[in-house]
């Protein structure tokens, strides 16, 4: 079917209907997660099969195993899961969907496990979870549907799904004692009770003076323990029995405990002198129950438990209640019953830490601690190679169970995320890459691409940034030069990736050549022939030469110019290098209509096909030409003859003033030249601006490379003023500033200036152009933006 196309930039399906496509299909069966947006009134439908159904299809109807979630069910009250049809979950969600505008979702599934959620990653906003106990192992296609009326869906991405112990998965199943856990080795709480490995505290406890050990900070988190008033570190307990002091323990260090009900007083009596509040809650409750049934028997066990008194903020802090997770933070903050000094190497002390603290989070860590290697009984500690800023918020994570610092500097969250690798902290982990992919920018997918592909359990946040690095090409590997300290597998993982996405074949041929020579320089073909003169490949290339062999087949040859590739065959390149010959060779010999343009053939290699989201080229030729996507527009892009293009709705033109006879947005956009067309001032940030803003249409981007503006009638100049895009007409990026700018001096004159530089190569939907100071020849109105025709060139897709 011709969906997948479509599918990436914006679908609607009509009620009872559904759509598939090749592309929509998880990458292993019965394990994946599809990722959308989608607005609707109610029931957003979505239906996974082990093979596609048709347009037609009705998803009650199916007779194969399959899986239909519904968002909004019940005019947008209810969430249901069905499996064959059959009703599993219906369960209240009030306002999932929102016909008004698109709302970002994710539906994973992993081995049965149906994840739901909102936002754009499925690490964000987990709505609900349920487990089948018969999974279906063969689902494999995705199909969009609906049921009474349409529903528009855009940007859907299908990503690898993680297994429900990933560190993509905030909400863990848990079951009995394992709680936590992800690793065998994982040290508990539990395994600390009444141990004697980090105690710095011991009760004496009953006439026999049992000597029980315990831990400072797990105490005093927990109640009022008298350490400071106490001869050391020991607290004599004479007239109390070991099963009560057993009790009072194993509350605090597992959330639980049991007791015979005749030792119920003395645990009372206990956990009020240290101030347990909780055990004190727990034994007055139980009490009260026990005097309203009097039919108790003599010695029954009582189970206590904490688990009412959880605070879920912090279910991923090891100690749960009664420990105070605000108390276990200030002992970081204040160095208070610490054990171990943390030094970082270059920066001195870091912080006075807890080993109990540290174990419980990190294997490592546990086990330097207990190897009995030097690490083990030393009060100093020392770590080398480590960023200061990020271990601190390390630290301060195990402490609290939450980053504190709300950073979002991508490359402190990038060394956050291999430290919580070095130490296996998943919950940070998680949290990391949370964070990552909210802010993830083309400037900074490079570095976190890099680090996310050498840690294994971060494949979902390495797809977002090869798909990432793959839909801006052309910035990512021109802007800077990053990119070539990927590893090959990652790049070539970019080059084949289905949202690859470039203005030309010649730019993905110039980035794997930069690539291959390893460099902090971007190279071009042409230049790499001319080193050809008198240098090797060998010399040239190095240890990446093999690699060019693997890469260049990524490059579509047959799309170049046939001018372009008779060059390349003279090349240097083509005669030192094999790979490259043949394949320059064989899109000579690729069969061409007229004008060397190339024709459609049976051809399925991909070579010989062009990418699904190439841009046109709106190219600049000269001064009020017919190239550019406003006129583009007009022409609803190709498909009739040119219109207003305001009039019909296929971009939208605003002015920083109210609409009148003179601000007029049909004008500005018009091939007729008007005497009167201005902008006027408005108040943005507190400062004076006036400007003309063009809104090409949602889901449409160009990369801008050129503009023309038109003075109007008057002989009111602009003489500084700034050429913006922005994705969301919020925020925007200044792709070409004037200052003192005198080339428009005559009325109705044309002027045009190209954009250079990485911000050519970034696209927008938003264009704008802005007077920043007061316009020449007016003293009353140097305010006013006075231009009456404007055109953008560059690549449109």
């Amino acid at each position: 079917m011709g969906f997948v196309e479509e599918t990436k930039r914006s679908l609607t399906v009509a009620p009872f209907e559904c759509a598939w496509g090749e592309d929509l299909r998880f990458g292993e069966s019965g394990r994946g997660c599809v990722a959308f947006e989608a607005s609707a009134q109610n029931d957003v439908t979505l239906v996974f099969r082990q093979q596609p159904g048709s347009q037609h299809y009705r998803y009650k109807m199916d007779s194969s195993r399959h899986y239909t979630v519904i968002l909004g069910s019940h005019r947008n009250k209810r969430l249901r899961i069905e499996v064959d049809g059959s009703t599993v979950v219906d369960v209240a969600a009030v306002g999932l969907c929102c016909s008004s505008s698109f709302q970002s979702y994710w539906i994973s599934i992993y081995d049965g496990l149906i994840s739901i959620g909102r936002g754009r990653h499925p690490s964000s906003s987990l709505l609900f979870q349920w487990l089948d106990p018969d999974p279906n192992p063969n689902i494999q296609y995705v199909g969009l549907s609906s049921w009474d009326k349409h529903v528009g869906y855009r940007n859907i991405s299908i990503l690898p799904s993680a297994p429900q112990n990933s560190v993509f998965w905030s909400q863990r199943l848990c079951c009995g004692k394992q709680g936590f856990r992800d690793d065998s080795d994982q040290r508990l709480p539990a395994d600390f009770l009444e141990s004697w490995d980090f105690s710095d505290a011991v009760f004496v406890v009953g006439s026999e003076r049992k000597v029980v050990p315990a831990h400072k900070v797990v105490l005093c988190a927990s109640g009022d323990f008298p350490f400071e008033t106490t001869d050391g570190a020991t607290i004599e307990l004479p007239s109390v029995s070991y099963p009560v002091l057993h009790s009072l323990l194993e509350y605090i260090y597992t959330g639980s405990t049991q007791i015979a009900e005749w030792l119920l007083s003395s645990l009372l009596e206990l956990s009020s002198r240290f101030k347990v509040k909780q055990l004190v809650n727990c034994c007055n409750e139980i009490t009260d129950c026990l005097e309203v049934d009097k039919l108790y028997e003599s010695g029954k066990i009582l189970k206590l438990s904490s688990s009412r008194f959880q605070d879920h903020k912090f279910d991923s802090f090891p100690l749960k209640a009664p420990v105070n997770v605000q108390k276990i933070g200030q002992f970081l903050a204040k160095g208070k019953h610490s054990d171990i000094n943390i030094y970082v190497d270059g920066h001195g002390l870091v912080a006075k830490g807890h080993k109990l603290i540290l174990s419980l989070w990190s294997v490592p860590l546990a086990k330097m601690f207990t190897n009995g290697m030097k690490e083990s009984s030393a009060s100093n500690i020392f770590f080398k190679d480590v960023p200061p800023e990020a271990f601190l918020l390390l630290l301060q994570f195990m402490y609290y169970g939450a980053l504190k610092v709300d950073t979002w500097d991508t490359s402190v969250l990038v060394q956050l995320l291999l430290l919580s690798d070095q130490f296996a902290i998943t919950a940070l982990q998680f949290e990391c890459c949370k964070r990552i992919m909210e802010c993830l920018s083309e400037d900074t997918v490079c570095s976190v691409l890099q680090a996310a592909s050498s840690i294994p359990s971060c494949k979902l946040l390495e797809e977002v940034c090869k798909r990432n690095f793959a839909t801006h090409f052309d910035y990512c590997t021109t802007a800077c030069t990053d990119f070539v300290l990927l590893d090959e597998a990652t790049f070539k993982d970019i080059l084949q990736h289905s949202d690859m996405t470039v203005t030309s074949e010649e730019r993905v041929l110039d980035a794997i050549l930069t690539w291959c020579m390893g460099t902090c320089e971007t190279f071009s073909w042409t230049s790499v022939d001319k080193l050809l003169r008198t240098s090797t490949p060998e010399q040239l290339f190095g240890e990446r030469l093999s690699a060019i062999d693997i890469l260049l087949p990524f490059v579509r040859f047959p799309l170049m110019q046939l001018s372009m590739l008779k060059r390349m065959e003279r090349s240097n390149l083509a005669n030192h290098i094999q790979a490259f010959r043949q394949l320059v060779a064989e899109a000579v010999e690729f069969p061409r209509a007229g004008a060397g343009q190339w024709m459609p053939t049976s051809y399925k290699c991909e070579r010989f096909q062009h990418r699904r989201s190439s841009y046109k080229e709106l190219q600049y030729i000269s001064d009020g030409d017919r190239n550019g996507i406003i006129y583009y527009a007009g022409t609803s892009f190709g498909k009739h003859q040119w219109m207003n293009p305001v009039l019909t709705k296929n971009i939208t033109v605003v002015a920083s003033s109210p609409n009148s006879r003179h601000t007029d947005p049909k004008a500005l956009v018009s091939k007729n030249y008007q005497g009167t067309c201005f902008a006027g001032p408005c108040i943005e940030d507190g400062k004076k601006l006036s400007w003309w803003m063009v809104d090409i249409g949602q889901d449409r981007q160009l990369m801008c490379n050129y503009y023309t503006v038109r003075q109007d009638g008057s002989t009111i100049f602009m003489r500084s003023w700034v050429l913006q895009g922005s994705m969301d007409g919020r925020n925007w990026t200044s792709l070409r500033v004037h200052g003192d700018d005198t080339t428009i001096c005559h009325p109705g004159q044309f002027a045009s200036w190209p954009i250079v530089g990485p911000p050519a190569l970034l696209p927008f939907r938003f264009f704008r152009v802005a007077l920043t100071a007061p316009a020449a020849g007016s003293v009353t109105n140097a305010w006013n933006l006075c231009i009456c025709f404007l055109e953008l060139y560059g690549y449109f897709r």
